[in-house]
C-alpha cells in the first residue's frame, strides 16, 4: 500500500496469461468498486524506454516557446495532435497551468478513416530539433507497450465483473482509440491576473476521464489527488508502476458498479518541472457504447447529482465518438471547428 491507500496490484500473471488471473483480476475490481484507482506493478513496460522518454520530454519542453509552437495543434487539424503552451487547455472553463503534446495511433494519408476525415485520426506531430533524433521512435515504442498493458489490464477488468476475458477486445477495443498526451507543468508563478479569488489555477482541475482505462506514468515531482469517497488523497509516485483509472464509458457499461472518480493535479511549487505521460486506452471511435446485461450491483441510476460536473454519463447512448467530440469542444474551443 502507498501512503495515499490506493492499492498496488502485482498484474506479472495478467502480463503472462498465465495461472494467477483470477486473483490479479479480484483485486483490480476492489478497487475499482472502491475508488476507481490503482497503481500496478510488474507491468512489463521496459524501465529504460520510460527512462528515455522523460529524458527526450525533459528536452523538449526546455526549449523556446516559439520553437515549440512550430508543432502546435493547430496545425493537426482533425487530428488532434500538436503541442499547446501553457493555459492552452482548459478544465471546467478555467486553463490549466500545464503544457502539453497531443499524440496518438500514426495514420498514413490513406488510412481508411483518414481518408474519411475521422476525428482524432491522422498523422503525428513529432518534434524534430536537435537532441530530439529518438523522440519520434521512443514515442512510437512508448505508445504501443502501453496500449499492450492496456490490453491486458482489460482483460483483468472483464474477468473481475464475471466476463470472458476477451469480453472489451470482442466488443470495443480490437483496435483502440488511442491517445498519449505529455504534460509538463513547470515550477513557476502564474502571471498575475490568471487567478481568480476562490476560483485557483491548478495543474488539472477537477475532472473525469471520458472513455475506458487510464494508464499513467508520473514522474518523482508527483501532485496527482483522488477525490475517494473519504475524501481527497494523494497518489503520489511509486517508482516502478503506472496509476491506473476508470473513465465515463466504463462507469456507463457497468451501470455505476465501476465509478470514474474524479482527480485533478495540484499546481507545481517544486523547483523543478514535472513530467506526467496519461495514454487513454478508449473504445474504438465507430463503438455504439452498451450497458454490460446481468451486472450484480449495477443500477445505471441518474447519479448527476453527485457528480462533479453534473452530467448523467448513464443516459449517453450513441458512438464513443460523439462522446468524446462533445469533450474536446470544451477543452480546446479553438479547435472546435476543426474537429467536429
Amino acid at each position: 500500500m502507498t501512503a495515499s491507500a490506493l492499492p498496488v496490484i502485482d498484474v506479472a500473471p495478467l502480463v503472462a496469461g498465465g495461472p494467477g488471473r483470477e486473483a490479479v483480476a479480484a483485486q483490480i475490481g476492489e478497487a475499482c468498486r472502491a475508488h476507481g484507482f490503482f497503481y500496478v506493478a510488474h507491468h512489463g513496460v521496459d524501465a529504460a524506454l520510460v527512462q528515455r522518454l522523460e529524458t527526450l520530454s525533459h528536452r523538449f519542453f526546455a526549449l523556446p516557446e516559439a520553437t515549440k509552437m512550430q508543432w502546435r495543434m493547430a496545425l493537426g487539424g482533425r487530428a488532434w495532435r500538436g503541442y499547446f503552451p501553457l493555459g492552452g487547455e482548459l478544465t471546467s472553463g478555467r486553463p490549466d497551468w500545464k503544457e502539453g503534446l497531443y499524440l496518438g495511433t500514426e495514420l498514413p494519408a490513406h488510412d481508411p478513416r483518414v481518408a474519411a476525415r475521422w476525428p482524432a485520426h491522422g498523422a503525428n506531430l513529432f518534434p524534430d530539433a536537435p537532441g530530439l533524433e529518438d523522440f519520434r521512435q521512443t514515442l512510437l515504442d512508448y505508445m504501443a507497450a502501453v496500449t499492450q498493458l492496456g490490453h491486458r489490464l482489460m482483460e483483468g477488468i472483464a474477468l473481475s465483473l464475471g466476463l470472458p476475458a476477451t469480453y472489451f477486445a470482442d466488443r470495443y477495443t480490437a483496435d483502440p482509440l488511442i491517445l498519449l498526451r505529455l504534460f509538463n507543468y513547470p515550477s513557476q508563478p502564474v502571471p498575475e491576473g490568471l487567478d481568480v479569488p476562490n476560483q485557483p489555477i491548478w495543474g488539472v482541475g477537477e475532472h473525469t476521464d471520458y472513455g475506458l482505462l487510464t494508464v499513467l506514468h508520473q514522474d518523482d515531482v508527483g501532485g496527482l489527488a483522488v477525490h475517494t469517497p473519504a475524501g481527497w488523497i494523494d497518489a503520489p509516485p511509486v517508482p516502478g508502476t503506472f496509476v491506473c483509472n476508470i473513465g465515463d464509458m466504463l462507469d456507463r457499461m457497468t451501470g455505476g458498479l465501476y465509478k470514474s472518480t474524479p482527480h485533478r493535479v495540484k499546481r507545481n511549487t517544486s523547483g523543478r518541472d514535472r513530467l506526467s505521460f496519461p495514454l487513454f486506452f478508449d473504445p474504438h471511435f465507430e463503438a455504439r457504447v452498451q450497458r454490460i446485461e446481468g451486472l450484480a450491483g449495477a443500477q445505471a441510476l441518474d447519479d448527476s447529482a453527485l457528480r462533479w460536473d453534473r452530467a448523467n454519463v448513464h443516459a449517453f447512448n450513441g458512438r464513443y465518438g460523439d462522446y468524446l467530440l462533445a469533450k474536446v469542444s470544451k477543452v480546446f474551443p479553438q479547435l472546435r471547428d476543426e474537429v467536429l
